[in-house]
């Protein structure tokens, strides 16, 4: 039993001692605050189960230079390289669509990479929702908006 401690205290010695040796953690001011957006994870419909498997995160939050309007971010994997997947913020939920939050033509299209990710930031002129259901979804193409490749419902900022 001694020996296990001995090997767990000589780990965390070595881990610590990795970690930049006491230097002060750099912070990137111009990073969202997870705890004070709405956040969502997403995945592929059960219906398209052995046809796509696309993962994602996707957040809502206030532009911090102007506060009366948000930014929109999804990023996603797993998809299909040299893929453009329109997405949209939708008022609702998974499965029980209600509208675009914002104009359809603010969200930039995700072009994906060879690795099968792609990432997008829209910019709406809007005010942070305070309450409301709303989720992230990715569509397959242009010209197939009708098949949602990847959805999330986004979850309220802690109070």
């Amino acid at each position: 039993m001694k020996s296990r401690h001995l090997v767990g205290l000589t780990l965390l010695s070595f881990a610590l001692t990795s970690c930049g040796g006491g230097k002060p953690v750099e912070i990137n001011p111009d990073a969202q605050n997870v705890a004070s957006r709405w956040n969502a994870v997403l995945t592929s419909p059960a219906e398209l189960a052995g046809v796509a498997d696309i993962r994602g995160q996707g957040w809502v939050a206030a532009d911090p230079k102007n506060q009366a309007q948000i930014l929109a971010h999804v990023s996603i994997s797993n998809a299909v390289p040299k893929a453009v997947h329109p997405w949209h913020v939708h008022r609702g939920e998974c499965g029980s669509d209600q509208g675009v939050a914002g104009p359809a033509d603010a969200y930039p299209p995700l072009k994906v990479k060879d690795d099968g990710r792609a990432e997008a930031t829209a910019n709406l002129a809007t005010a942070l929702p305070r309450t409301g259901r709303f989720f992230v979804n990715v569509h397959a193409s242009a010209k197939n908006m009708s098949t949602i490749v990847a959805c999330g419902n986004l979850a309220p900022p802690a109070q």
